[in-house]
């Protein structure tokens, strides 16, 4: 377990420094519990499992560490044994922060087992590789949605079996939309339409919105042009017969790929939390980033992004920039999306959400400390803008907020092929790429075998991170290559949700 010491049934700390342990069961009030050797406390209220206690008397005002930094100030003076929450603990974080470059050290490089440095996939005439070999349908508009819907059923039965499946990604955007908040919306469904997972892409637009075919085919590079038709249903008497038609061209240009011995340096992965708990930055969210840190000590990449959810730990990252010039990205980064709060009158600390606060998770910055761990310990190469896709090997920082389906979206836009998840409350969401669900805890793990993946709470019964995080890497080359599909990919919950950030006419 990634932590620095437990009692194995009743507690864990995560580092030497912090005033708190976190309860590994319901704990009740009157119990006594054993701290170190020949060191008792009796717990003066109820803690539930996940939940924090003072390990130590804290004064009103005090700074409250936990993972070795603060997590926020004590309300008031709180005794050892208290049951640590919203009701006694407050935010520490307030307004912008003037920030200072001081570079971490980086650790030494994660190994990867030699029979893990491989994965089949399926090579594109372009250099890409994809891990599914499907047809996509990108609208370039909301209100053509049910026609998109209804050739991708007939796609699927057309022409099952030739290809992974034919799928749609509704939206309600591309029209009465302008400037910047218009061109989120086409840069974001191009980096789509541009994703190698597609052997082939329709694009269906209706002929009137302000998303006009014409000009979104300049944001789709011309090296992907042969694996996409475009469709203007306007302008065609059966839009139905002539989008079948394209879709049968699209599966005949791409069942003639086949899946080849890939190095998992071309792996990209995006890394995501939602529904968070208290064990979420103890066992998921580490587990994730040793996983992050073997794939790129071996070549490939991981995209970290919820901006809102690295406040407070934000110089974590920000240290660990590859150069000044990324230090600055990020900065610039974090400010701006503080700026975005503002400028919309809300407070920019407004976090964490109902389900993490029963979880256990009290405060915004215990929230980021614990989230950012899902970038590992691998320096920060590049800072890419919402909607674009990464360009260099290396964990990447891409712009979006937390939310599940606007983050996921822009991961799988940025260039993910599949989304580690973590989760401690569950969730049946999937994106449109394969949408991997690591439980925090093994009670989620064992109730939602239909929604979770991935156990990491064995983390708390004695299996070894390293142990873990190679089985783990095992899996996901398993899906990589086709061999399992995830719960999401099984029950085809796939969807997108596009950021929105301006008028709608």
């Amino acid at each position: 377990m990634n932590t620095y010491e437990s009692s194995v049934v009743d507690w864990t700390r995560l580092h030497p420094n912090d005033d708190v342990l976190i309860a590994l069961r319901n704990l009740n009030a009157g119990e006594q519990i054993e701290v170190a050797s020949g060191q008792h406390i009796i717990l003066k209220e109820d803690v539930p499992k996940g939940h924090k206690f003072a390990v130590r008397e804290l004064q009103a005002g005090e700074h409250i560490m936990k993972y070795g930094y603060s997590i926020g100030i004590a309300k008031e003076q709180i005794e050892t044994g208290r049951w640590l929450h919203t009701h006694n603990v407050s935010t520490g974080l307030s307004g912008l922060i003037d920030y200072e470059y001081i570079k971490t050290p980086l650790e030494k490089p994660a190994v990867v087992p030699a029979n893990l440095h491989t994965f089949q996939g399926y090579r594109r005439s372009n250099g890409k590789v994809g891990i599914r070999n499907e047809i996509w349908i990108i609208n370039t508009v909301g209100c053509i949605n049910k026609v998109c819907e209804a050739l991708a059923k007939m796609g699927n039965t057309a022409f099952q079996g030739r290809v992974d499946g034919v799928y749609h990604f509704a939206h309600p955007f591309g029209c009465s939309q302008l400037g910047d908040d218009l061109k989120y919306t086409q840069q974001l469904l191009a980096s789509l339409v541009s994703h190698p997972n597609a052997g082939g892409v329709l694009v269906i637009g209706l002929g009137c919105e302000n998303n006009q075919i014409e000009e979104f085919k300049t944001f789709i590079p011309a090296e992907d042009g042969e694996r996409v038709r475009f469709l203007k249903a306007q302008e065609i008497d059966d839009e139905m017969a002539e989008g079948l038609r394209l879709l049968e061209e699209l599966t005949e240009l791409a069942e003639k790929q086949e899946r080849e011995p890939v190095p998992i340096s071309e792996l990209t992965i995006g890394l995501k939390c939602g529904g968070s708990d208290g064990f979420s930055g103890i066992t998921a969210n580490p587990l994730v980033g040793a996983v992050s840190d073997k794939l790129v000590a071996a070549g490939g990449t991981a995209i970290l992004t919820e901006v809102p959810e690295m406040f407070g730990a934000e110089t974590i990252l920000m240290n660990r920039a590859r150069s000044e010039e990324v230090y600055e990205e990020l900065v610039s980064l974090i400010n701006n999306f503080k700026q975005y709060y503002v400028n919309h009158g809300q407070n920019i600390y407004e976090n964490p959400s109902p389900g993490n606060k029963e979880g256990g998770i009290t405060t915004l910055e215990e929230k980021s400390l614990g989230c950012t761990q899902k970038g590992g310990h691998s320096e920060v190469v590049d800072v890419v803008a919402y909607g674009k896709k990464v360009t260099k090997k290396g964990l990447n920082i891409v712009e979006a907020p937390g939310n599940d389906l606007v983050s996921v979206t822009a991961l799988s836009a940025a260039g993910a092929h599949i989304v580690l998840f973590t989760t401690g409350r569950g969730t049946p969401f999937g994106g449109p790429v394969p949408t991997v669900k690591i439980a925090t805890n093994s009670d989620l793990a064992n109730r939602k075998k239909h929604w979770i993946d991935f156990n990491a709470g064995q983390l708390l019964e004695g299996k070894a991170m390293d142990d873990l995080a190679n089985e783990f890497l095992a899996e996901l080359i398993d899906i990589a290559s086709g061999n399992k599909v995830t719960n999401s990919e099984r029950y085809g919950f796939r969807e997108i949700a596009i950021f929105k950030d301006g008028v709608i006419l």
